[in-house]
Formats: C-alpha cells, sequence, structure tokens
C-alpha cells in the first residue's frame, strides 16, 4: 500500500505543478494579445516560452505516474474502473490542449498572433473545467 501512496503523492504533485503552468500561459497570451509595446512583447514571448518548456515535463510526470498507478492497481481494476476511462479521456483531450500552446507559442514568437485577448479569455477556461471533472471523477467515482 505504501508504494500507491506514493505514486499517488507524486502524480497529484506533478498534476498541480502541470495544471499551475497551463492556467498562467493564456494569461500571459492575454497579456500578449493586448499590447502594442515592443519591449513588453519580447518580455511576454520569452516568459511565454520558458513556462510552457518548464511544465511540459510535469506532464508526463503526471502522466507517467498515472500509468504506474494503473499498473499496480492491476487489469481487474481498470477493467472494473469506468470512470478513470472518462479521465484518461480528458487527460488526453488536456495533452492536445498543452500541445496547441506550441503552436500558439510559436504563432506569437514569429508576431503571427491572429487571435484576440477575448479568444485567450476563453481558452484559458477549458483547463480549468477539465480539472473540476476530473477531480470529482477521481473522488466521487460516479461510475
Amino acid at each position: 500500500m505504501t508504494t500507491i501512496l506514493w505514486l499517488k503523492a507524486l502524480h497529484v504533485i506533478f498534476m498541480v505543478s502541470w495544471f499551475a503552468g497551463i492556467f498562467y500561459l493564456p494569461r500571459l497570451f492575454v497579456n500578449h494579445a493586448e499590447t502594442d509595446s515592443p519591449d513588453v512583447v519580447e518580455r511576454l514571448k520569452g516568459m511565454e516560452r520558458r513556462l510552457l518548456l518548464f511544465v511540459t515535463p510535469f506532464a508526463f510526470l503526471t502522466v507517467a505516474f498515472g500509468v504506474a498507478l494503473i499498473m499496480n492497481y492491476g487489469r481487474e481494476w481498470f477493467a472494473a474502473a469506468t470512470w478513470l476511462h472518462y479521465k484518461m479521456l480528458l487527460v488526453i483531450i488536456l495533452l492536445g490542449y498543452h500541445g496547441y500552446c506550441f503552436k500558439l507559442l510559436k504563432d506569437f514568437a514569429n508576431d503571427k498572433n491572429t487571435r484576440s485577448s477575448k479568444f485567450y479569455r476563453v481558452f484559458n477556461e477549458v483547463p480549468v473545467i477539465i480539472l473540476f471533472v476530473v477531480i470529482i471523477l477521481a473522488y466521487l467515482k460516479p461510475m
């Protein structure tokens, strides 16, 4: 049981770290989309790049410790844990979101952003909704 508790703790630690970055990055995009100052633009480009590169390993570690948990619980448990299948689908969507952030980062880096700050404000809400649903699934296990 100690192994599973350590895996859970590490899974949650890296998930929280990943989400911190995924919550903050679109806020930087909002500021970037709203500014015309060349100095601010250059500062934001650096901040966006460093943040995304910093939190990307946390995404992989979150998934790795999640997979390790599944393996420790076993195949029968996994087959019966319908809630987990939905959680995994949401994690895949979040990984796609994370990957799309690299595309947006490239657009900003090349001064080719065509989206408004309003788009990024709405875009910022996607991981919040996913987090709420994932936590409800993981703690309440409704299925």
